[in-house]
């Protein structure tokens, strides 16, 4: 994948990930900001004041996500965004880690 491939790819992930949040925080289903500099998303748990980044890494191709229990990479294979270490995708693994860190059970969607 070319660079420019990936960052557009990767802006539109952190843009599905951010309406989704949005969405759920709109509907009153968990307290959270997000704000959005550039490839950083951040997102930030209200009641607890923690928070998980999610940002892309262009040199890598990847996308790195860091919460209260641990960092992550995620680089494209096929149709998703897989863990580098252990396999697992994207948006699953982003729906454990906000439901962990907010308390509420959330399920995002790619």
């Amino acid at each position: 994948m070319t660079e420019t491939e990936f960052l557009a790819l990767a802006d539109a992930t952190l843009g599905t990930i951010e309406s989704a949040l949005t969405r759920l925080a709109d509907e009153g289903d968990i307290d959270i900001e997000c704000a959005r500099s550039g490839n950083v998303l951040d997102i930030e748990f209200v009641d607890n004041g923690s928070k998980i980044i999610v940002n892309s890494q262009a040199p890598m191709q990847e996308i790195w996500v860091a919460a209260r229990s641990g960092g992550f990479h995620y680089r494209r294979e096929g149709d998703a965004w897989v863990n580098t270490r252990d396999g697992s995708e994207l948006f699953a693994a982003l729906s454990r880690l906000v439901s962990e860190q907010g308390g509420v059970a959330v399920s995002l969607a790619q």
